[in-house]
């Protein structure tokens, strides 16, 4: 079953929107009826049978769609950008409860974002596609952290990509390497002398564009560290274990 809420009519009312399917099938009315309202329960929509989706908010109309692909019990729910045409606050608020629809029905949902974050808060296991051709497959944390290629730590948290001599430098092994932002610490001794190319205030961190050496790398640092300005120079490390070794090239 797929999850589309364009898909909806217009002159037909959330009930017969949602009961549609069923009555393609041949199931009575009243059966069909009693199955939308408990649809429409499940998707906190209880009392808007009545109502056209013209009278709908965005994100009525996106659990109206979602009550009409469940009410037919399928095994399994394809959701194809469901989320992407709705602004932040309703985005993040509806990711949370199709999590917690999917915990209750025990089924399983597909889920296709172009979003990578929203891809790693809300799947069990997330699979990286590249022109139609799957680059990696595994839990968010996995994908996250232990990306296979330039390709998916690029994409997946523009992660930062090592050259393969700066790695060799530091580890004896000439591979690209992913060392993730947030991993670089700003020192006062030791680690690795950098230039700052640039800074910028993100709300939870600031990020800092480092020159060291031949090497250009972003940084996500706290706040009391917002004090940089381009052209200071300070020193920088991580944790050895942060580098992490990639055995494809650039996918």
């Amino acid at each position: 079953t797929v999850f589309q809420d364009y898909a909806l009519f217009p002159h037909l009312s959330v009930t017969d929107n949602v009961a549609y399917g069923l009555m393609i099938k041949g199931v009575a009315k009243s059966e069909r009826v009693r199955a939308a309202e408990e649809a429409l329960e499940m998707v906190r929509l209880p009392g808007y049978g009545g109502r056209k989706p013209s009278q709908l908010s965005g994100g009525q109309r996106q659990r109206v769609a979602l009550a009409r692909a469940l009410v037919n019990k399928p095994k399994v729910l394809l959701l194809d950008e469901p989320l992407g045409a709705l602004d932040l606050k309703l985005r993040e608020d509806m990711q949370e409860e199709l999590k917690a629809l999917q915990r209750a029905l025990g089924i399983t949902f597909i889920f296709v974002t172009h979003d990578q974050g929203e891809a790693l808060s809300m799947a069990d296991r997330v699979a990286v596609f590249n022109e139609g051709a799957v680059m990696q497959v595994g839990t968010p944390r996995d994908v996250y952290h232990k990306p296979n290629s330039e390709f998916v730590a690029g994409f997946v948290g523009s992660s930062n990509v090592l050259p393969e001599a700066f790695v060799e430098k530091l580890t004896g092994t000439a591979s690209l390497a992913s060392l993730r932002p947030e991993t670089i610490k700003v020192v006062q001794k030791g680690g690795h002398e950098a230039e700052v190319l640039g800074t910028s205030f993100t709300g939870a961190a600031t990020k800092l564009v480092l020159r060291l050496g031949e090497v250009q790398l972003n940084a996500l640092v706290d706040h009391e560290r917002g004090d940089l300005k381009v052209g200071d120079k300070i020193r920088v490390n991580w944790a050895p274990d942060s580098v992490h070794l990639m055995e494809g090239a650039s996918g």
